[in-house]
Formats: C-alpha cells, sequence, structure tokens
C-alpha cells in the first residue's frame, strides 16, 4: 500500500487546445469558410443541374473540413482516389458556381501563399457583393427647381432689326446707371421687344432709361429682369397721336419752247419768245 508509482506523473497535464500551443504556428494559408451559418449541406449544391457528381461530392467534403484545413489539389488527391486531373477539374466546377474562391495573399513573413474559401450559400455572397454600398454609391444630383418664367412684355407693332437692336443697346447700358441691373443674354433677349414698343410710340432713350432706373427698391434685386418687364408692361405709354401728313403739290413742269434768238429749247412759266440769255441781251442793248 506504501509503494508509489514513479512513473505517473506528479500532476495532470493540461493540454492546450488549438492554435494557443506554444510550438504551433498559426495557419495563414488552408480553407477557409465564408458560411452564412453552421454547415447544412443545400438541395443547391446536392441537386445542382450543372455540376459533375464528383463537384458535388468535393464541395460536400470541402464545407465539412474544419477552418485552417489543407485543400489544395496534392492534398485532395491523396485522400481520394480520383486523380490530381479530375479534382483540379471539379475543383474549378465549383470557382465556377460560386461555391469555391481562391485568393493569394501575402503572411506576415512575406510568403505568398493561396488561400481556398469555401462558400455553402454562394447565392447570398453574390447578393451581397453586387449590392452597391450606401456609403460608397454617390447620391443622385438633384435636380435644380426650374426658374419661374418671366413675366410678358410688350411687342412692338412693327419690328425692325434696327429698333430692336437699339432696345438690345439700351438694356445692356443700364448696368452704368444701377451695377444690380446687370442682365443676361438670355433675359435681354426676352426684354428687348418691350422695350422696342416703347421706342415705337416714340418714347426717348433717355425717358425708357428713367422708367425703368427710377425709384428702385433700396435692398438688393432677387431677379431685375422680372421687375423690368413689370414696368416695361405696367407703364407702356399709348401710342403717338396721330398727325396727318401734309402732301405737297407735284413741281409744275413747264413746256419746252425754241428760243427765237439763239434756237435754244428752254422752259419758261410765261409765254416767251427768247430764252434767259437772250433776254438779258435784250435788255441790255435796249
Amino acid at each position: 500500500m506504501g509503494t508509489q508509482n514513479p512513473s505517473a506523473p506528479p500532476r495532470a497535464h493540461v493540454r492546450v487546445a488549438g492554435n494557443k500551443h506554444p510550438n504551433r504556428t498559426p495557419r495563414t494559408g488552408g480553407l477557409q469558410h465564408d458560411n452564412t451559418r453552421f454547415v447544412v449541406i443545400g438541395n443547391h449544391l446536392a441537386q445542382h443541374p450543372e455540376l459533375s457528381l464528383l463537384a458535388i461530392g468535393l464541395g460536400t467534403h470541402l464545407q465539412s473540413l474544419p477552418k485552417g484545413a489543407p485543400a489544395d489539389i496534392k492534398t485532395l488527391a491523396a485522400r481520394f482516389p480520383e486523380g490530381a486531373t479530375r479534382i483540379a477539374a471539379a475543383l474549378r466546377e465549383l470557382e465556377a458556381h460560386g461555391y469555391l474562391r481562391r485568393e493569394r495573399v501575402r503572411t506576415s513573413s512575406g510568403r505568398i501563399v493561396t488561400r481556398t474559401i469555401s462558400c455553402n450559400q454562394p447565392a447570398a455572397v453574390r447578393q451581397r457583393t453586387e449590392q452597391p454600398c450606401r456609403e460608397n454609391t454617390p447620391s443622385a444630383p438633384r435636380e435644380k427647381p426650374a426658374c419661374k418664367a418671366l413675366p410678358a412684355v410688350p411687342r412692338p407693332a412693327y419690328s425692325g432689326p434696327g429698333l430692336l437692336q437699339a432696345a438690345t443697346d439700351l438694356l445692356a447700358d443700364l448696368r452704368r446707371h444701377d451695377s444690380r441691373l446687370l442682365l443676361s443674354a438670355d433675359d435681354t433677349a426676352h426684354l428687348a421687344p418691350g422695350v422696342a414698343a416703347w421706342l415705337e410710340r416714340e418714347v426717348t432713350p433717355a425717358a425708357v432709361r428713367r422708367a425703368l432706373t427710377a425709384d428702385l427698391p433700396p435692398e438688393g434685386l432677387r431677379r431685375p429682369a422680372a421687375l423690368l418687364a413689370h414696368r416695361l408692361a405696367s407703364q407702356l405709354p399709348p401710342p403717338a397721336p396721330f398727325r396727318a401728313r401734309t402732301i405737297a403739290p407735284p413741281p409744275v413742269r413747264h413746256p419746252l419752247r425754241n428760243c427765237d434768238g439763239c434756237d435754244r429749247a428752254f422752259r419758261a412759266p410765261t409765254p416767251t419768245t427768247h430764252c434767259r440769255d437772250c433776254r438779258t441781251d435784250l435788255q441790255e442793248a435796249a
């Protein structure tokens, strides 16, 4: 009873599990899992209409392996009786249908290894990768609200190029009198017929300029073109008064006659026989 067993350990050894063992380096390659839940072989793999039987069986085997297990062609060919060529073809089938991804990564030591990722829900992974990220997706540019149309302006009865050009020059010169009346090309083209209607009614350019620039609000003008359009329409003067044009009588053309002194043709208001020169000579001779 007092004999002791010298081969028995003094205390029970605690097993260090997993990657916490001091003599075990963590694996950077090997099989990785991209699973939405614990391993469940779905009908989409077991009854896949395009995968071969070898690819279906190999996909099932890869999904059952623990994380970090070797999944290269050499290891799989040593595990199964199928050769490396058939296993490589089956891996390409799984990769083409999204059940497998192979990435080349660089470890902390600088060595490049191949990481094999097994997916048991390739449709969910594809949908997750194809869905654009809201943070990175640029938001669609907001459409600027359409600018309110300018009020209508009067139109001249007879608009010629000279009249419209004079109206355009008058509008372009308004900024010299008030810097707030700087108009765009579109605003000037809209207002020019209204100014032409004023000029057509015999309003001088100076009077039109005073009507447009007088008593402007002291605060800033939000839409100067709208204010000018309103003034052109609301303060339009009446047409110029009608003036009967006096028609001058046509000039009297006297008949031609020949001079009795020099036989030269001449016109004279009264019947006479000599032209002006001959009459002058007769008067001097007398």
